[in-house]
């Protein structure tokens, strides 16, 4: 068994807003391994710390027991995925400004999912860049959890698009 790390982040609907009776139902439903943050009106962040065969079985089954305490709420997220250069830096042990001579650096660096005054990357590709190269070696466990989250927010966004119209968004897909 290893441990993976990961936060989950849902909305919740209206019927679903008191804290208390949450966190109650979450522990009832298997989430006694996740530190629960209510921070936002009307969101929910569950930063787990599970144990599983792999990162798959461990998203999968906190996925599962949340869908049972809550069933009204809608993924937002799966983390971690998305990231920036001080996320990076932060997981490699390096300066920001070290991570941000890389990208600059290297032509091969991922191209990001959103670029501008805070670029953002996928943390799969980023990690599997790194991997290899003199200096980085990247925790094969974060990197197996972000392929997994990766995966799911995918699939998450595929099918919020899936309702809409499917031929008008392909043809601008290359």
């Amino acid at each position: 068994m290893t441990e993976y790390r990961f936060t989950l982040k849902y909305r919740l609907s209206s019927e679903d807003r008191d804290a208390e009776a949450l966190v109650e139902r979450l522990g009832e439903a298997g989430c006694t391994d996740a530190l629960v943050g209510v921070g936002i009106a009307g969101r929910l962040a569950l930063d787990f710390t599970r144990e599983a065969d792999s990162a798959q079985d461990a998203i999968r089954s906190a996925l599962a027991d949340v869908k049972e305490a809550i069933p009204t709420a809608s993924l937002i997220e799966v983390a971690p995925d998305f990231v920036g250069l001080t996320d990076i830096a932060d997981l490699m042990g390096v300066a920001r400004q070290s991570m941000r001579k890389q990208m600059l650096g290297h032509s091969d660096f991922p191209l990001p999912v959103h670029e501008g005054p805070v670029s953002i990357w996928h943390l799969e590709d980023v990690l599997g860049w790194l991997d290899g190269r003199k200096g980085y070696k990247p925790d094969t466990v974060v990197r197996e959890t972000a392929t997994v989250a990766r995966t799911i927010n995918m699939v998450r966004e595929a099918r919020r698009y899936a309702s809409n119209k499917v031929e008008e968004i392909e043809c601008f897909v290359v």
